[in-house]
């Protein structure tokens, strides 16, 4: 009974366009209101249970590095540096909005900023190119889906404090397949453009401007090195990585490029507070709900149905992963993940499924939702950037989302791929 109320005043809610965090506490509260057995004073132990986690602090410091070398003009260096390696191939600059949205990836941790800050900047050059405005808009789109795969991503951080794995084993897992991420839309793009017959630019002069801005960018292609460097080197933890990383962004936005002052820091700071305020409210209130599904036994009654179906492990992960893109359509990463965790994790544990391979198949099949309509973030945000409609990007992004969900297909089949650098670490 409790779990029919509970997902049904959640969907109302959904529907209603609620904010998915106050669906997922509201619903909570109605439930245990009806249910009656159980004081409302249970929630706010919930709540301070959900956020009383050290990993969980990687959250707000990666937002606040992240933050710090967006406004620090980092992606136009980054642009630059992109620019000089692949203008000379058909469709290049295209390939540089997805080559620059891999390497800001591993400094946002964010799809969505991703999408913001490389969009605002290329979008302008691709349409003077004569670019298509629905290609262009899905290739930023698509290229911010690697946001969220590529370390340090919020997403893993999170999978890892509610699964209990490895923050730097997800870490080192999700960077071979937000590669691939890449290197498949680059495909796509490279097909599109000669269909489009858009040409190459004129490269004089590259390998020494090609250095040049290699310089000019290496400060923050650095970040990712330090992040894992440390974290394998035994240095720092991930929590402390991100710590790191915030005083590393400061120090060459402020002292290297110099483009931020001590004036601009508490907006950059607020910046950084919004953005963690709504992970960590989503996060809150996931738990209470999630408590209720466990409360009610609702995950092992999953897990029953689904080994009911088959205990092969491919197909366990197929049957997932449809569940996985479809709930993608929806909610967000942070809530599918909060939920959904305490959920599955019975399942690929009784089957024998790698829990580092499923917290990144899990990010992966996430990251596709961020595309995928009706609430896919990256579309609204490619949307606001070129101020064309959701229908047309959808229609545009359509070939990125079938390369991504052969990259899914693939990552699912040959775990090892996920599991190979982890490995390596740890000498398995």
């Amino acid at each position: 009974m409790i779990a029919f109320i509970l997902f049904s005043v959640f969907l109302v809610l959904l529907i209603i366009s609620a904010p998915i965090a106050v669906a997922l506490g509201l619903s909570s509260v109605v439930a245990l209101i009806v249910e009656g057995t159980v004081p409302l004073t249970v929630v706010v132990q919930k709540i301070f249970a959900a956020n009383n986690s050290f990993p969980l602090l990687a959250v707000p410091f990666f937002m606040f590095a992240g933050a710090v070398m967006t406004e620090g003009g980092i992606s136009h260096r980054l642009i630059n540096f992109v620019y000089a390696l692949v203008s000379g191939i058909r469709g290049g600059l295209a390939m540089v909005a997805t080559l620059t949205a891999m390497f800001f990836a591993a400094i946002s941790g964010s799809s969505a900023a991703t999408t913001a800050a490389i969009g605002a900047s290329i979008i302008p050059a691709m349409q003077q190119k004569g670019y298509n405005e629905e290609f262009s808009a899905a290739v930023i789109a698509a290229a911010g889906t690697t946001g969220i795969v590529i370390p340090p991503s919020t997403p893993l951080v999170i999978f890892g404090v509610v699964a209990g794995v490895s923050i730097g084993d997800l870490f080192l897992g999700g960077l071979i397949p937000g590669i691939l991420m890449g290197l498949a839309m680059m495909a796509v793009i490279y097909v599109q453009a000669s269909r489009r017959q858009y040409t190459a630019d004129n490269n004089s002069g590259k390998p020494r401007n090609t250095w040049k801005v290699f310089r000019d960018a290496s400060w923050g292609l650095m970040m990712p090195v330090i992040i894992l460097g440390g974290i394998y080197g035994g240095i720092f933890t991930p929590t402390e990585s991100a710590v790191i990383a915030s005083f590393y962004g400061l120090f060459v936005t402020m002292f290297v490029y110099r483009s931020i002052t001590l004036r601009d820091i508490p907006r950059i700071t607020g910046k950084a507070v919004l953005q963690t305020a709504m992970i960590m409210f989503i996060i809150s209130m996931a738990n209470v709900f999630a408590w209720l599904l466990t409360a009610n036994r609702i995950p092992q009654e999953i897990a029953a149905y689904l080994l009911s179906i088959t205990e092969k492990p491919l197909y366990i992960m197929l049957l997932i992963n449809i569940l996985l893109l479809w709930i993608g359509t929806f909610l967000n990463a942070t809530a599918a993940i909060s939920i959904l965790v305490p959920v599955l994790m019975p399942v690929i544990t009784k089957v024998g499924i790698d829990q580092v391979a499923f917290g990144v198949i899990m990010t992966v099949n996430l990251a596709i939702g961020c595309i995928t309509p009706p609430v896919g973030v990256d579309l609204f945000v490619a949307q606001g950037v070129t101020g064309i409609s959701i229908e047309r990007i959808t229609r545009a992004i359509m070939p990125y989302m079938m390369a991504l969900i052969c990259v899914l297909a693939l990552i699912t089949i040959f775990p090892d791929i996920i599991l190979f650098l982890p490995n390596m670490m740890t000498g398995k």
